[in-house]
Order: C-alpha cells, then sequence, then structure tokens
C-alpha cells in the first residue's frame, strides 16, 4: 500500500462565532491516489483545501502533507511549504495577463530560487507535455479557457510537487473545455501525480477520480472509492 501523502487528524475549524467550518475531521489521502472532495455550499469544502494547502490553520487536531507539519507553519513557512509541496489549480485560472505563457510557467520556479535557464527548461517541457508549447509566447488573454487552464496546470506543476489541488477547475469552462480538463487530470493521476480536487460537479469527480470523499455541515458523511 502506498504512502500516506495527507493526513488529517481530528481537524476543527471555527470562523466568528458560527458552527464549525470543519468538525473534528479525520481523512488520509495516499500517494497516487486521486480524490474528490463534493458537498454542498458551506459543508466545508474550502475551508478543507485551504488548511491543506496552509492557506489557514485549524483551531484543533493536526495537519500533515508529504511529512510536514502544516499546521504548525509561520507565515513564510507556508509559503515555502507551498512552493515546494503543493501545486493549485483554480477555477479563474488566476494567470498574470502581463506576462506570456512561459514566463507565467515559469513563475514559481523563479521564486523558488531556480535558475533562469533550468527553470524555462523545465517549462518548456512541461508546455510540450500538456500540448500548448506553441503558445508559450502568447499572452493568456489571447487563448481560449480551455488552453489557460493547461497553463495553470503547467505552473502548478512548476515545481514537481507531490501534491496537485484543483479547485473547480472546470467551472469557468464550456463543456468541451471542461471534459480537456478533466481528461488532463485525469492523465496526470495515470502518470502518478497525487490529486485532490474539490468541487460541486458530480459528473468531474466521477470522470476522473477514483475516490469521492462527501462533506455535510463540516463533516465526512460518506468515503468511497469509486470506479471511473
Amino acid at each position: 500500500m502506498s504512502t500516506p501523502l495527507i493526513e488529517l487528524h481530528d481537524v476543527t475549524r471555527r470562523y466568528e462565532n458560527g458552527p464549525p467550518a470543519l468538525r473534528e475531521v479525520s481523512l488520509t489521502v495516499r500517494e497516487g491516489e486521486a480524490v474528490a472532495v463534493i458537498g454542498p455550499s458551506g459543508s466545508g469544502k474550502s475551508t478543507l483545501l485551504n488548511l491543506v494547502a496552509g492557506l489557514d490553520r485549524p483551531d484543533a487536531g493536526t495537519v500533515t502533507v508529504a511529512g510536514t507539519r502544516v499546521d504548525g507553519l509561520g507565515e513564510a513557512g507556508a509559503a515555502r511549504y507551498r512552493r515546494a509541496k503543493v501545486g493549485m489549480v483554480f477555477q479563474f485560472f488566476n494567470l498574470l495577463d502581463d506576462l506570456t505563457v512561459l514566463e507565467n510557467v515559469v513563475l514559481p520556479a523563479r521564486l523558488a530560487g531556480t535558475g533562469r535557464a533550468q527553470a524555462r527548461r523545465r517549462a518548456g517541457e512541461l508546455l510540450e507535455y500538456l500540448g500548448i508549447a506553441r503558445h508559450a509566447g502568447a499572452h493568456p488573454g489571447r487563448l481560449s479557457g480551455g488552453e489557460r487552464q493547461r497553463v495553470a496546470v503547467a505552473r502548478a506543476l512548476m515545481n514537481r510537487p507531490p501534491l496537485l489541488l484543483a479547485d473547480e477547475p472546470t467551472g469557468a469552462l464550456d463543456s468541451a473545455s471542461g471534459a480537456d480538463v478533466a481528461d488532463l487530470l485525469t492523465e496526470l493521476n495515470a502518470d502518478g501525480q497525487t490529486v485532490v480536487l474539490v468541487t460541486h460537479d458530480l459528473e468531474l469527480a466521477r470522470r476522473c477520480t477514483s475516490r469521492t470523499v462527501r462533506l455535510v455541515d463540516g463533516q465526512v458523511a460518506l468515503d468511497e472509492v469509486v470506479s471511473r
């Protein structure tokens, strides 16, 4: 059995005086898994993603990712953790429109201290692998939504993170582009990339993951392995 990559133990997160966004959640994701986190609005999906990404801290419990106790990191440590161990893909791409595709993809490596030539080689390999090398010199605004999401995936994978977090990655795409991104996530997972997908889209979850975790009112209501 593969090694645990994400381990949450009795995690609770409460905001102000309301009910907990997460309540004593324990969850393990192993290397190489593709897991969909689903649930209605307000169920705790975004909170879970933010805790795993080191963008938020739990009020109780522990969050460990790739051997790092994420819940104990300060701001600088959390930034280093994200650069090294987590790639993130968002609904609205979060690309920098004044940079070219290549420059967007290179950016995480440069921030991590990678040399320019090495970073550009790695970016070129990713753009080729993802089928968008021809757009390296273009600006994101000239690309389709599906192409921009592929650029975002390339950027997320730039520093070879063990974990890819995808937050509603097809939410801003038409159905054809969304299917293309779903196929891409499936291909990445087949190549060994661990993927955690947060989505409202049950068809997307079914199509590109093999395990579904359903959150309801901040608790795990269902955790099942499913067939694609």
